[in-house]
C-alpha cells in the first residue's frame, strides 16, 4: 500500500512535466511533416506566406522547419528531465528551470497574442482580408490555445520541479532570467516585425 502511494504521489506533481513532453513531441511532427513536404492541411490552417514557402522548398525555410521541429523535441526532453527532481545537480537545476520558464513565458505569451489578435478580428475591431479570415480563426482557436497549454504545462512542471530541490533560490533566479529573457525576446521580434 505504501508503493502504491509512493506512485501515486509521484505522479501527482510529476504529471505537468509529463504534459509537457507530450505537448513538446506531438508538436514536433507537424515541423518534420512541413520539412519533408507535406502539406495536408496547411492551406486553412497556417499562414499563406509559410505555405507558399513551404511549397517552394525554400532551403532557408526548410532549416527553420527542421531547427524548429528539434527544438520542440528539445522541449518534451526538458519536459520529461523536469520530472527528475532529484536526479539532477545545481547547475543541471538551475538549467531546467531557466529553459521551462522561458519555454513558458515565451508559449503562453505567444499564445495569447494569436488569442487575442483574433479575438479583435472577429470583433471587427481589426480589419482582415476576407480570404484570411478562415485561417485566423485556426490561430485564434486552435494554435493560440494550444499554445497556452504548453506554456502552461511548462510553467506548472518548472514549478513543481523548484518544489523538490533543495537549492531553491539560485534555481528561483534562473527561472526569473529565463521567463523574463524570453519575454524579452519575445517583444522585441514583435516590435521588430519577426513572428
Amino acid at each position: 500500500m505504501k508503493s502504491a502511494n509512493a506512485a501515486e504521489s509521484h505522479y501527482s506533481v510529476a504529471w505537468p512535466g509529463y504534459a509537457a513532453a507530450v505537448w513538446g513531441f506531438v508538436f514536433a511532427i507537424p515541423s518534420f511533416y512541413w520539412a519533408l513536404g507535406g502539406l495536408l492541411g496547411a492551406e486553412s490552417m497556417v499562414s499563406p506566406s509559410l505555405v507558399h514557402l513551404a511549397e517552394e522548398r525554400d532551403p532557408d525555410f526548410l532549416v527553420v522547419l527542421w531547427l524548429t521541429g528539434i527544438l520542440k523535441v528539445v522541449g518534451g526532453l526538458v519536459g520529461l528531465a523536469l520530472v527528475r527532481r532529484r536526479a539532477w545537480g545545481r547547475g543541471m537545476s538551475r538549467l531546467l528551470q531557466l529553459l521551462a520558464w522561458g519555454a513558458g513565458v515565451l508559449l503562453v505569451w505567444h499564445g495569447a497574442l494569436f488569442v487575442g489578435q483574433g479575438l479583435l478580428v472577429e470583433a471587427h475591431a481589426i480589419e482582415l482580408a476576407p480570404e484570411l479570415r478562415g485561417m485566423s480563426r485556426w490561430y485564434t482557436y486552435l494554435w493560440g490555445p494550444w499554445f497556452v497549454a504548453g506554456g502552461i504545462a511548462f510553467l506548472l512542471a518548472a514549478w513543481t520541479h523548484l518544489g523538490g530541490l533543495t537549492e531553491q533560490r539560485s534555481a528561483r533566479i534562473a527561472g526569473m532570467v529565463g521567463g523574463a529573457g524570453a519575454l524579452l525576446l519575445s517583444v522585441m521580434a514583435l516590435v521588430a516585425g519577426i513572428g
